[in-house]
């Protein structure tokens, strides 16, 4: 079964949080979000909002757009 946008969200900002070598905890500071907040749109769980998105997107150095291009890409090749 195909994830939803929300699962492929979070796998997404999961993927490169990683990528840059950040923690939950440093990167969720980083946004200004608490800690559970964060693993919970990472795990799908959570519905952030679009200034969330932003903010993200901010804090992995990208454009909500880059972001959401970077979203479709990995949903597409069915990765993570």
């Amino acid at each position: 079964m195909k994830p939803s946008l929300q699962q492929s969200f979070g796998l997404c900002v999961r993927a490169l949080r990683q990528e840059q070598g950040l923690t939950q905890v440093v990167f969720s500071e980083k946004c200004g979000f608490y800690q559970t907040y964060l693993s919970r749109i990472e795990n799908g769980q959570a519905n952030p909002t679009l200034n969330a998105m932003e903010v993200i997107a901010v804090g992995l150095g990208l454009t909500v757009f880059e972001l959401f291009e970077r979203v479709r890409e990995q949903a597409q090749a069915g990765k993570p």
